[in-house]
């Protein structure tokens, strides 16, 4: 049984995603946000769940929908929001914007807009610490999308091989941009393919933050014992289009609601209010906490000055 505290810190985290994307919506609305934003509404219980259930010595690596992750894993929201943003004070000088956000104090190897390219760098860093005879696990988010390259296939074999301490957490939000995964595959339960490599695979409810959590602590243990890889495919459904400007037209209505009617905040809720008597006030206090730090995250990152030419001239020089 999982104390109250925990599971108050599984919704607050979630909270805080799904306040930080509308903020960033809103931002981007008023052109303080330049280049794309690709929201993570609906998948919010993926990051908390795989996030928590890591250890602070381990790595993520993440994608082009990759704030989630961020801010899971212990990402300040001012200087990601400063990042976002183009400011200086953001997590990475304001020169890597929404999708290259990193942090490396948090063991965030970085988000990149190449689809599926954060397969290979997590199979690097989990080779990295196999060589070194550290006790790191390599975590890697990636999407349904991304199973249909290449390097998927290719890392996941490597990994398997080396059996490196990798868990691949596949988000199927069941859209490649627009293309829905019935038509981009003849098997949709992706979890398949880790078999075909010998690695061991599962497919869970990726809307449960539960259920990601308990599957991504036992990845972890596999991991540290010497038995992994591990994938993780997550079922999820995007709540809205692929990006801020994507009206999302081509999603099935009927289905977009029967996503919403199980979004993942509403289930964290009900777990607290039924399993461990948390109450309402309690979690309002949460929700006014977090959105009192947005607030200030979206002020502080405002109010900072954007990069100079000079010095990125300078530090370019250095190199």
């Amino acid at each position: 049984m999982h104390s109250t505290e925990f599971l108050a810190g599984l919704y607050r985290t979630m909270y805080t995603i799904r306040v930080f994307e509308t903020r960033c919506v809103k931002l981007y609305r008023q052109g303080a946000i330049r280049g794309y934003l690709h929201p993570y509404f609906g998948q919010e219980a993926i990051a908390a769940g795989v996030c928590a259930a890591l250890r602070p010595q381990d790595y993520i690596v993440s994608t082009h929908r990759g704030h989630g992750h961020c801010i899971a894993r212990g990402g300040d929201l001012k200087r990601m929001v400063a990042e976002i943003t183009g400011r200086q004070a953001g997590c990475c000088k304001g020169r890597g914007g929404s999708m290259h956000i990193a942090d490396l104090e948090t063991g965030n190897l970085g988000a990149n807009g190449i689809v599926g390219a954060g397969v290979p760098i997590g199979v690097g860093a989990a080779m990295g610490a196999w060589i070194r005879g550290e006790d790191r696990v390599a975590a890697v988010f990636t999407s349904d999308g991304a199973a249909n390259n290449g390097v998927f296939a290719e890392g996941l074999n490597l990994a398997a091989s080396l059996r490196l301490p990798f868990i691949l957490i596949l988000e199927n939000n069941q859209y490649a941009v627009s293309t829905p995964i019935e038509q981009s595959t003849a098997e949709p339960e992706l979890f398949r393919r880790g078999l075909g490599y010998g690695v061991l695979s599962e497919r869970i409810d990726g809307n449960d933050v539960l259920a990601v959590y308990r599957k991504t602590a036992e990845a972890v243990r596999a991991c540290t014992q010497g038995s992994g890889p591990v994938l993780i495919e997550a079922v999820t459904y995007r709540q809205g289009g692929h990006h801020v400007n994507d009206p999302g037209q081509y999603m099935p209505k009927e289905r977009l609601e029967y996503y919403r009617s199980r979004d993942p905040l509403r289930i964290a809720k009900e777990i607290l209010l039924a399993r461990v008597g948390a109450n309402e006030e309690a979690l309002a206090r949460i929700e006014a906490e977090v959105d009192r730090e947005m607030d200030e995250a979206v002020d502080f990152a405002l109010h900072s000055p954007e990069p100079s030419v000079e010095a990125f001239l300078a530090e370019a020089a250095a190199y």
